[in-house]
This record gives structure tokens, C-alpha cells and sequence, in this order.
């Protein structure tokens, strides 16, 4: 997410950075060519135009003008402007102190808002809670049938009364959700193509009935501007809770994420980061804008880490190394467990440095896939032991995970010199398992 917008920028500060003395005339042309970033990026005009002057009167003071190091300064004067254009913190949802909490999703046809529900069902229950769903989209021909699969997915109960009218479910619904002792009601509503009055009517009615507690609005990110004018409309119906941003994991300019805040004066409170369903994360502003800035964002990767990790594995491996005795099932362990994090530039994308590939550098996928299906292919004596696969084995390697013998020279080779390298390393100072290791592909 936000790729083309972070090596823009990025090209802005290294050019401010260059310049041995700062001024207002070179801190004035450098926002001009922020600015520009920013609409390229679809951020809206108004809001873009209110962020560069709000840079602007912080920048041109004494304290960056006599400033050491000027050029970084006025990076942190953007990055806190970006944070504060955001929402400055996270915003969780409204829980009521008495159960069933109800939350109605609301959003246009083809946003995710579905397959949404079933994300935050999933993330309430990892935190404790015991969601149910309920299936308020009669009109969308399969959007039941869709509910109930991703319920039984991550089982968690879904309320489906075919031939029922989308109020009368939802009514009823909380009723069941008494029974069956669930602390949290999520309503997936209707959408449509466009803004249109009896969807309106409809969603304002169900509102009304159902007192909802939270409303969260759903927003296909890559429609840029004009989702942040669809959640105008929305809001100015509703007046929603929060918003939430889907597909920040495709080919998205960033524009939305930056505007809507702004415009409607809600927070965002989760993004979409990906298909699976356990591809959601809370929305900080501040960790975001260090993502766009080129810094990273640590603190989500060592949580989505530690979400993935086993302590008792842990240990294990760690005695491993100690003794030297990292083989390739240990490597195609960690290499399933980096998987589970997401995909690679999503991962990469939170690490300072990484996240600065040249434009358009490749960041493969499927590199994490060859290296398996070739660690797959060899028998559990090759795994142990690979000093023993020759050239016979290697073809036949190849030819199992449908590779080419060089790959699998490749990957064999940086293997041996990766354990060569952790004979080195003493406790404490043991590195990431793919550190040092490049991808085939």
C-alpha cells in the first residue's frame, strides 16, 4: 500500500535533505511538489491545499530556519501533520457495557463490506468476544450464501432467515443473539451500485429499530476520490461511527485513507490488508504515516509476529542453533510462519530500509512458494543432511517442485553458507531465519 506515494516522497526529502542551506523560498517549492504528490495520490484538492499550508507555517519559523538539520525537521513536521490529518490515535469500537453490543455495517455493493463482517467477527473473537452474524443483505443475489460460508470458516454463528425482509432479520436477530448468549451483533447490510433513496430509507429504518451502537461505513480504497465522497453522502444520512478501508493491499494511490478523515470527521478504524480473512488490522494514524514517510512500522510487524508465534518451537530452534544443528525443516518452518504474517511486500513493507526498494522492484510471492516447493521435494535424509544431494538428486528435485536445477542450486548453496553464518552466533544474537537468504525468482 501507499508504494507510489512513499518513493514520490521520498524523492521530495532526499532533495530537500541535499540542500545546504534551507530557506523559505526552497521549503516553498519543496511543498509545491508535495502537494502535487498529494493530488496525484487523489488526495482531495481541499484537504491537500489545507495540509501544505498547515506545513507551511510550522516550517518557515525560527526553529527549522536555524535548525542543524533542517531537511529531517521538516520530514517530522510533515509526518506529524500526516499523523494529525489521519486522527492523531486509533478509535476502537463502542462497546456497550450491557451485551449484545450491535454493530451494523453499511457500504456500497462490490466494497468488501461482506467479507468484512467475517474479518471483524474473527478479530472480536480473538479478543474475547462472541460475535454472531447476521445476514441482512437479501437483495444481493448469494450474499447469504456467502455470510454462512465465511461464518463456518471461522466458526461463528450466522442469523439467515431466507424470505425475511432485511428489518425483520435484524430485529430478530437480536433476540437470538440473547439466547444464544452472544456479546456482539454484526449486521451486514445491503449495498448497491450507487447512492440511491430506498437502500437509504432502508438502512435508515433498520437504524431506527435496532438502535445500533456502532455504525461502521466500508469503503473500497482503490475508488479513491470517490469513495470519500460516497462516505459524504452516507454520513450525511447515518452519521456513521467510523469508516473502514478495504484492499489497501492492491493497486491503491493512498488517496482516501488521506482525505476521508478530513472530509467527514470520522475516524477510520480498520483497514483490509489482504483476502484471508484474518487480514484485518486496527487503523493508527501514526503507525500509517510512518509507512508512507519510508519509516516502516515496526510495532505491527513485531505484533503480527508475535501473533504467529510459538514459544515452546521457540526454544527448540533456538538449542538448534546453538548446537548447530538448523536444518531444512527448520528453515520451511520459519518460511510457513513468515507466510502466515501476510504477503512479503505487506511484511516488508513494515520494515525500515526494506521498505525502500527501488520503484517497481519486484517482491515476489511466489519466490516464498518455489523455495518451499523445493524443500518439499527432497526426501526427510536430503532435509537432515544436504551435503549428500548430488547432481542426480538435484535433478530430481527440480523436476518434483517444477523448478530448474539452477534454483535449486541457489537455494542450496545459501543454505549451506546460512548455516556457516549461524555456527558464528551466540546466544541472544540469533538473526531472522531468512536473513541473508535471497529468493529464487
Amino acid at each position: 500500500m501507499f508504494e507510489d506515494l512513499s518513493q514520490k516522497l521520498e524523492v521530495v526529502f532526499k532533495r530537500l535533505r541535499g540542500q545546504g542551506k534551507i530557506s523559505e523560498a526552497n521549503i516553498s517549492e519543496s511543498l509545491r511538489e508535495v502537494r502535487r504528490v498529494l493530488l496525484d495520490a487523489d488526495v482531495n484538492y481541499k484537504v491537500a491545499k489545507q495540509f501544505i499550508d498547515d506545513v507551511q507555517k510550522r516550517a518557515v519559523g525560527q526553529e527549522v530556519l536555524h535548525s542543524i538539520t533542517p531537511g529531517q525537521l521538516i520530514v517530522k513536521i510533515i509526518y506529524d501533520e500526516l499523523v494529525k490529518l489521519m486522527g492523531s490515535s486509533s478509535v476502537a469500537i463502542n462497546i456497550s457495557p450491557m451485551p449484545p453490543t450491535v454493530i451494523m455495517v453499511a457500504g456500497l455493493q462490490g466494497s468488501g463490506k461482506t467479507t468484512f463482517c467475517a474479518k471483524l467477527a474473527n478479530h472480536l473473537k480473538g479478543k474475547g468476544r462472541f460475535p454472531i452474524l447476521v445476514a441482512a443483505d437479501v437483495y444481493r443475489p448469494a450474499a447469504i450464501d456467502q455470510l454462512e460460508m465465511l461464518g463456518k470458516q471461522i466458526q461463528i454463528p450466522v442469523v439467515a432467515e431466507r424470505g425475511s425482509g432485511a428489518i425483520a432479520i435484524a430485529e430478530g436477530a437480536i433476540e437470538q443473539a440473547r439466547k444464544a448468549a452472544r456479546d456482539v451483533i454484526i449486521i451486514d447490510t445491503a449495498g448497491r451500485l450507487h447512492v440511491d433513496e430506498e437502500m437509504m430509507r432502508e438502512i435508515e429504518t433498520m437504524k431506527a429499530k435496532v438502535h445500533p451502537h456502532e455504525i461502521l461505513f466500508v469503503v473500497d480504497s482503490m475508488t479513491g476520490q470517490d469513495a470519500v465522497n460516497t462516505a459524504k453522502a452516507f454520513h450525511d444520512r447515518l452519521n456513521f461511527d467510523g469508516v473502514v478501508l478495504t484492499k489497501l493491499d492492491g493497486d491503491t494511490r493512498g488517496g482516501a485513507a488521506l482525505s476521508i478523515r478530513a472530509v467527514v470527521n470520522k475516524p477510520i478504524k480498520f483497514v483490509g490488508v489482504g483476502e484471508k480473512l484474518d487480514a484485518l488490522e486496527v487503523f493508527h494514524p501514526d503507525r500509517m504515516a510512518s509507512r508512507i514517510l519510508g519509516m516502516g512500522d515496526i510495532v505491527t510487524f513485531v505484533e503480527k509476529a508475535q501473533t504467529q508465534f510459538d514459544e515452546t518451537k521457540a526454544r527448540k530452534l533456538e538449542e538448534k542453533l546453538r548446537k548447530s544443528q538448523f536444518t531444512f525443516e527448520d528453515f520451511l518452518d520459519q518460511l510457513r510462519e513468515i507466510k502466515k504474517m501476510g504477503s512479503l511486500q505487506q511484511v516488508m513493507s513494515m520494515i525500515p530500509g526494506l521498505n525502500r526498494l527501488p520503484m517497481n522492484a519486484a517482491v515476489d510471492d511466489k519466490a516464498l512458494v518455489r523455495v518451499e516447493a523445493i524443500i518439499q521435494s527432497m526426501t526427510s535424509e536430503e532435509r537432515l543432511k544436504p551435503n549428500i544431494i548430488n547432481g542426480n538428486r538435484r535433478r530430481r528435485i527440480a523436476y518434483g517442485s517444477g523448478t530448474s536445477v539452477q534454483e535449486v542450486n541457489k537455494v542450496l548453496k545459501q543454505f549451506i553458507e546460512m548455516q556457516k553464518m549461524m555456527k558464528t552466533f551466540s546466544k541472544g544474537k540469533i538473526p531472522g531465519m531468512l536473513r541473508g537468504m535471497q529468493l529464487p525468482g
